[in-house]
């Protein structure tokens, strides 16, 4: 499920969505947060340009609304239902979850994003 070739192996590791190579981040890093979006221009191995057009990542913004949300209901649903704590304390893990998981989930947002447009190709892939 995780292994190269499939959209889920770009996606949760960052690496180029044409060959799986090579990260699209200068920095793996995502709590440096001054280069949390900074990302390499084309691809070393295949030549994929990343930013296909201008502003492309901008739709990424559709897609972390969506996992913002999901974490929001995981945080409810642990410290709700499980945990039993009153609304406060569930409002303050809700908003404490978003605010320690915001660098993960722009970066598996814009992960999301190319992984839409742009599909695996085994042929550019290194042979190891």
């Amino acid at each position: 499920m995780f292994k190269k070739g499939s959209k889920l192996y770009s996606i949760s590791t960052g690496t180029c969505p044409k060959c799986h190579e090579e990260s699209m981040y200068k920095n793996k890093n995502p709590y440096i947060l001054s280069q949390i979006m900074d990302m390499h221009e084309t691809c070393s191995n295949c030549g994929t340009k990343y930013k296909i057009e201008p502003s492309f990542f901008y739709g990424a913004m559709y897609v972390s609304y969506g996992i913002g949300i999901a974490f929001a209901v995981v945080a409810f649903v642990i410290s709700f239902v499980f945990l039993k704590a009153n609304i406060n304390v569930v409002f303050a893990s809700i908003v404490a979850t978003l605010i320690i998981f915001f660098p993960i989930i722009i970066r598996i947002s814009r992960n999301i994003w190319i992984n839409i447009f742009i599909h695996y190709d085994k042929t550019l892939a290194k042979r190891k």
